[in-house]
């Protein structure tokens, strides 16, 4: 799920990427992904095709909060929590630091090229 949701993400323009194994202190869930947009739009954009990745690969989400702002949409899919910052939200929120002691999810994301 980690993957599909940072894949969809990287194909609209998401940015640091981190995701966490909160399966110890969190028994609700097993795994955040945290990921920053550079604007409005863009954060709803990355929110819409993580939400429609999964859904498409058989995922149920749970919930959704904060499409309409999109300045902080959270994803919650039971297993996994997307959480889709602008970068003002991701600073001031500090999700990883409130979440250092979770062991970190590597993601394999294609490597881009330039064609100039």
């Amino acid at each position: 799920m980690v993957q599909i949701a940072a894949a969809a993400a990287d194909s609209k323009g998401g940015e640091e990427f981190v995701a966490l194994d909160v399966s110890e202190p969190l028994p609700l869930a097993d795994a955040f992904l945290l990921v920053t947009g550079g604007s409005e739009r863009n954060v709803a954009a990355i929110a819409d095709e993580v939400e429609d990745q999964l859904l498409q690969a058989g995922h149920k989400r749970l919930r959704r909060e904060g499409r309409k702002e999109s300045r902080w949409v959270l994803l919650d899919f039971g297993d996994l929590i997307v959480h889709v910052f602008h970068e003002e939200e991701r600073n001031y929120y500090g999700l990883e630091r409130l979440w250092k002691d979770c062991p970190v999810i590597a993601i394999d994301l294609p490597t881009k090229t330039n064609s100039d």
